[in-house]
């Protein structure tokens, strides 16, 4: 029984990895991660703007005041975020109404919408500052701009990111 336990301990380190860097993945792997880039366009300013949508915005507030969020935060309908599907949570977004020119920065910290043709749900208080509280909806543009700073200075600013 000894013998066995020495035997399979020398086969198993001799299945170890030697020290130092590891081997390279080839690149033909199927199980090797790939990385994806979004095409990029030119934003305003000579800012690289990784991906645009246009479409329907909706707006969510009271209910969900102070409930977790899909980033873990608690949800701040006072606060400059939003809600989207696929844009990576903490980057950052410009959403610009397109009827007014207005825009504001928002912080991504949740998922949704959740309702067929929309394509971002904001705060209340960046739908305020786009001015259709009252009407609930309105096309926009958004741009992601990527990563939110250490600090969140944009999303906890009530700072307008204008045109």
């Amino acid at each position: 029984m000894r013998v066995g336990a020495v035997v399979l301990s020398a086969w198993l380190a001799s299945c170890s990895a030697p020290e130092g860097d590891p081997a390279p993945i080839d690149a033909g792997d199927a199980l090797a991660p790939r990385v994806m880039e979004a095409p990029a366009t030119a934003g305003r300013q000579g800012r690289d703007v990784r991906s645009t949508q246009t479409g329907l915005a909706s707006w969510y507030g009271e209910p969900f005041h102070g409930r977790p969020t899909a980033s873990g935060e608690i949800f701040d309908q006072t606060a400059m975020t939003a809600a989207h599907r696929t844009l990576p949570l903490r980057s950052l977004a410009r959403v610009t109404r397109l009827d007014t020119g207005e825009s504001v920065l928002v912080r991504i910290n949740d998922r949704g919408p959740f309702i067929e043709g929309r394509i971002i749900d904001l705060s209340r208080a960046a739908a305020a500052e786009l001015g259709f509280i009252d009407d609930g909806l309105a096309q926009v543009r958004v741009e992601a701009l990527g990563p939110a700073d250490d600090h969140d200075r944009a999303a906890r600013s009530r700072i307008l990111s204008r045109n």
